[in-house]
């Protein structure tokens, strides 16, 4: 009976010691698969994480750029617009103010007219009949080109007088500034005073100007030949100083 109980027991502990292995072994085995799941799941969970960041990112730039493009288009539609529609009514409205100029030429009755000379007294155009007139518009008083224009003639006063012709100059500025402009050129000739632009205006010298982009209003440098009985017989325009005196005489020639 004793070896009985013993060979029992032994075998129990047998039993025991090939179960506890085969638990121990299985332990061994999954512990190590539970750690590489642990791994690779943070890999993944790392590797996933910068492609949502990623994607975030791509999204947020692509608002950024709609938003930009749209500001920019606003922006191109509007400004472009306002500046062509001030340069269309620039277009338009330049045109208009020159078309109103009335241009008097050969053959046309000389505009009559009354202004005061560099000592304040009245001239009329109508005064001169039966005498030949140079009538010149110029800009401004002792500025170079006209200096120089109104020199040349008091240079020919005796050809003139020959052509049994009369001089007269025309410009925006007072008497004052006139007799100033005589009595340092010794100029021998009379000089009026359109202060109000109305003579500029009927003769069509009062005209608009493009000096490097600036726009204004002012008198181009113009000059008529009249004869005896008031028709124009000559005009001309955008006059160039040099020798304009000697065309001038030549015109008056073909007048009787």
């Amino acid at each position: 009976m004793a070896q009985t109980a013993r060979k029992s027991k032994t075998k129990l502990k047998s039993k025991t010691k090939l179960t506890s292995t085969k638990l121990i072994s299985k332990a061994k085995t999954k512990i190590p698969a539970r750690k590489t799941a642990k791994k690779t799941a943070k890999k993944t969970t790392k590797k996933a994480a910068p492609k949502k960041v990623a994607k975030k990112a791509v999204k947020k730039a692509v608002k950024t750029v709609k938003k930009i493009t749209k500001k920019v288009a606003k922006k191109v539609a509007t400004k472009p617009t306002l500046k062509r529609a001030a340069i269309s009514t620039k277009a338009i409205t330049a045109p208009q103010a020159v078309e109103t100029v009335t241009r008097v030429g050969a053959a046309d009755t000389a505009p009559d007219f009354t202004l005061p000379n560099q000592s304040g007294e009245p001239v009329a155009l109508s005064s001169f009949k039966g005498k030949k007139v140079v009538l010149y518009f110029y800009p401004k008083d002792d500025t170079p080109g006209c200096t120089k224009e109104a020199c040349n003639f008091r240079d020919k006063i005796e050809s003139f007088d020959g052509q049994d012709a009369v001089i007269v100059g025309v410009s925006f500025d007072d008497a004052t500034s006139h007799q100033k402009f005589i009595e340092k050129y010794q100029l021998n000739f009379n000089l009026l005073s359109d202060e109000t632009k109305e003579t500029a205006k009927a003769y069509g010298v009062f005209v608009q100007k493009n000096m490097y982009g600036n726009i204004s209003w002012g008198i181009e440098r113009s000059t008529f030949i009249i004869d005896r009985d008031g028709k124009i017989v000559a005009a001309f325009r955008k006059v160039n100083v040099d020798a304009h005196n000697e065309e001038v005489l030549a015109a008056l020639q073909t007048i009787a």
